[in-house]
Parts: structure tokens; sequence; C-alpha cells
């Protein structure tokens, strides 16, 4: 495993020093205040989550995905590297390339402008560092690294959602960022974007601002919630 470059080959995931992209609309004070406390309060459910119950979810949600269709042969799949109890997607990445998939894990593209990229999973004489953040993050050649917009479907961590498909992340903003297109959408283009939980963080109805981007669907040891149209 080997160190990530400090900027990807392809230019529109590389930082610029010119002028960057529009500023996005604040969410309220009201409304940042009550989502802090939100994740406070999911955060503290998701860790006190039994070792032996997260280890049946992460089973059972492969078992799960691997019905349902979504994992085709050469398709490209982003699974993330969990931490601070985030469900664990590393059975499905098993699947993923059990059933001839492309593994996907993104990486800072850039920290200025909270750019996401992604690099294949089990790239060649790949070494790991920690980002800014103090995640993990392969590194490989920045040419075989991804865009967003490059995958077909997209495992994405979470705090909590709801049945709308509403999620609450970390309050970094780099998924929010990387699939603001699909905010615009009138149907489904790719990726997929399927949040990985446990029942326990699901809300009865999270708030949201104009910056957040619905997942198609949430997946859990126990179902496979379709939030959105395909």
């Amino acid at each position: 495993m080997t160190a990530v470059p400090p900027a990807p080959a392809d230019p529109e995931l590389r930082d610029s020093p010119g002028a960057g992209p529009p500023p996005e609309p604040r969410a309220p004070d009201a409304l940042v205040e009550i989502k802090r406390a939100l994740r406070r309060e999911f955060r503290a459910r998701r860790r006190a989550i039994a070792p032996a119950e997260r280890t049946a979810a992460a089973g059972a949600a492969a078992a799960r995905l691997r019905e349902s269709g979504l994992v085709k042969p050469r398709a490209r799949i982003a699974v993330y590297l969990p931490a601070d109890g985030e469900f664990d997607p590393m059975p499905i990445a098993d699947l993923a390339r059990a059933r001839g998939a492309l593994v996907y894990v993104p990486v800072i593209a850039s920290a200025r402008f909270r750019r996401l990229a992604f690099a294949p999973l089990d790239a060649p004489d790949a070494a790991w560092r920690r980002n800014r953040h103090g995640l993990d993050e392969p590194g490989a050649d920045p040419r075989l690294w991804r865009s967003p917009r490059d995958l077909d479907l997209v495992l994405v961590p979470l705090v909590a959602f709801d049945a709308a498909g509403a999620r609450l992340g970390m309050g970094g903003g780099y998924y929010d960022r990387a699939y603001a297109y699909l905010r615009h959408r009138t149907a489904w283009r790719r990726p997929r974007l399927l949040g990985l939980a446990f029942d326990s963080q699901e809300a009865a109805a999270l708030p949201a601002d104009a910056r957040d981007v619905p997942l198609w669907g949430v997946l859990t040891g126990t179902r496979l919630l379709r939030a959105s149209p395909a």
C-alpha cells in the first residue's frame, strides 16, 4: 500500500490556483445547531453497538445486497474505510470482488475545495496514509483515480438517516459536494448513493438544507430501503 499523491491527474480533481467554485448557500444557524445535536445523539448510538451485532449486521447486509442485483461484473463500486463506529462495508467489498466488480474508496483530492476522488482499494503497490481528518487513504497512480461521476454504486457512511432518504453525515460536506449535481436531476443518474447503517440510526425525520443530497436508498442488516425513484 503507497501514499496518495498530492494532486490527481484528472484536471477536474486537481486543486486550482484560481477562484474556487461559487460559494454554497449557508445553512441557518438554528439548523446547524439542530444537526450538531443530532450528530451527538446518533454518534453515541452508533458507538454503543456491540461488536457481535456489528459483525452480524455487516454479513447480513452483504447477503441482502447479493440478492439485490446491484453488484454486477465490471461495475465500479465505492466503499469506505469505517471509523468512529461506522457500519463496516468490507463484507460487501469482498462480495463485489467475488462478482468481478471494481472496488474503490474515497480519497481527498482537494482539501481546499473539499473534493473527493476514488482510488482503487486493491491498487498494486499502494501504501496508506492518514489524511487531514485522521482517516486512512490508499495511494495509487492518480491516473487510476475515478471522479465521483464515474461510479455505478457508492456506499455512503452516515450518522443518521430517515425513510425519505435524508442523510446526516459528519459535517464535512465531501459527499454532498461531490454529488451536488444529483440535486438537479429529473431522473436518477449514476451513481446510486446507498447509505449503510444500523437500524438504530434511523430518525423519524431529519432536517435538510439546500446543500444536502438525498440517498437513493439505505441498506441495513435487516432491509434494503428504497428512498428515491430509480
